[in-house]
Parts: structure tokens; sequence; C-alpha cells
């Protein structure tokens, strides 16, 4: 029958197969799904990587900064120990620092004009403090029946020369063998008028000899040399490392020449006992 054929008729509905929508509807589905499931991957992805280089850049900038401060560091003490130059004075163990020349340390030479003598003859001066303390002390002296002689007081540089070049030449001594027993010219104690040397009168034979320290004249200084401001220089195993020189005394009675022999010395105080 006619109706047979009919019923066998496909029939159009919308519950059909997906392949009868058009296919602008059928895709628009899937990249709107796509593309709210890429940005937030976008914005999060950017954020850790700014995140990382700003982590980086920071570890970068410690690090440079690190360096740049120990360089500075490493600078400033070079600096520091280049520029610092502590006063040169006896005692000082910084030789180099000072500006000592084997062992002894620079002074300057007093003027002409600010020496007195202290002999008769006026061969040996001093400074004029320096003179009238020595010759109240050799009077003292004198009165305990001791004599006590100078061998030698200020000394110029042009003296000390021929002192420690052609003396060192006849004794065939290298600079640093003459420096144990004088000092190179510019470096004496005896350039600055309050240093002199001691002999006893009574016993010449032991003048710029160790056995001097057995003499009246050396125990009576011992003893007394502090009572008018005068102190051994050179005692034994003094820090300059010069041989030991009973004979050899400094005046430190006022304010210049503390300052000369004494001056950041970082001595400490001495408690009597």
């Amino acid at each position: 029958m006619s109706n047979g054929g009919l019923s066998g008729k496909p029939q159009n509905s919308s519950s059909g197969s997906g392949d009868d929508i058009p296919a602008a509807l059928r895709d628009t589905p899937d990249v709107a799904g796509k593309s709210h499931l890429k940005l937030p991957v976008i914005i999060i992805g950017g954020i850790a990587g700014f995140l990382l280089i700003a982590a980086v850049s920071g570890f970068i900038f410690f690090i440079t900064a690190q360096k740049k401060d120990a360089n500075q560091q490493a600078v400033s003490t070079d600096t520091t120990a280049a520029t610092s130059s502590p006063s040169l004075n006896p005692g000082d163990t910084q030789a180099k620092a000072n500006g000592s020349l084997l062992g002894h340390l620079p002074y300057p030479e007093v003027p002409e004009t600010e020496l007195a003598s202290i002999s008769p003859d006026g061969r040996f001066r001093m400074r004029k403090a320096a003179a009238e303390q020595f010759l109240t002390m050799q009077q003292a002296a004198r009165s305990a029946g001791v004599n006590l002689a100078p061998i030698s007081a200020f000394r110029s540089v042009k003296e000390q020369e021929q002192l420690f070049f052609q003396v060192g030449a006849q004794r065939n001594q290298t600079p640093a063998e003459r420096a144990a027993l004088s000092a190179p010219p510019g470096y004496s104690e005896h350039h600055t008028g309050f240093a002199l040397d001691i002999g006893d009168g009574n016993v010449p034979a032991t003048n710029l000899s160790e056995n001097f320290e057995k003499t009246k004249a050396y125990q009576w200084l011992a003893q007394n040399a502090a009572k008018y401001r005068f102190e051994l220089s050179f005692p034994r195993d003094n820090p300059q490392g010069v041989s030991y020189e009973p004979w050899h005394w400094r005046f430190v009675g006022d304010t210049q020449s503390l300052e000369t022999f004494y001056k950041a010395k970082n001595v400490k105080p001495v408690k009597t006992p």
C-alpha cells in the first residue's frame, strides 16, 4: 500500500545525530571551553615566571652586593694599613710602621741655640734643661765620692755619619752589625740633646763597656738617676734590639723630652711596690 511506502522515508527531527548540526554551531562550545581553560593557565604561568625572574634577580643582586662589600672592606683594610703610621718612638715593636732603621728610631737634630755646656771646656753639650739637671746630679754624686764623667753628649748628624760608617768600615762590620753598637746617622738619641754617655772618672778603662755596670758610678746611677730625671735608654733585652748600654742615659724631665721618647710608645704606668 501507498501508506507503507511513506512509513519507510527518513524523518527530520531535532533528536537526530550531531552530524546534522551546522559546523559553526557545532564547533563553538569546544572553542569556548578551551579559551576558558587557557586564560587561568596563562595568568598563573605569568605570575610564576615573574616571581622566578624576581627571585633570580634578587639572588644575583645579593651575590654582587656581597662581593662588592668584601672588595670594599679589603681595599679599606689595605688603605688603613698603608696610611696608618704610628708616632716614631722607642719601644714600639711596629718597626716598619714606625719608620725605624736597623732597630733605631729617627730623631731631629736640636738647634745649636738650645744647647748648653756640661763640661768646663765646652766639649760636651746638652739641651739647657737636661744640662742643668746633669750638673746637679754630677755634684750630688761627687758628694758621695762618685765621679760621673761625661764621655759623649750632643752629636750632630754629620758626626754620627763618621761614627757609623767610618768606624764600621775600620772594624769590618756590616750595617746590621754596626747598628747593634751605634745608631745610623739621623737615628741617634744624641741628636736630640737629651742623651749622653757617662763613665766612671775613677775607672776610665770601663768606658763604653758592659763592665761599666760594675763601677760605683753605674751603681750610684741605678739608685739615684731617676731623682734627677734621667733613665737608662738601652737596658738588657730592650724592645729595639739594641745592645745593652749601661753607660747611655737620657733626660726625661720635661714635656718635650717625654714627647720625644715616650709619645705613642704605649707604655703602661708602673705601680710602685
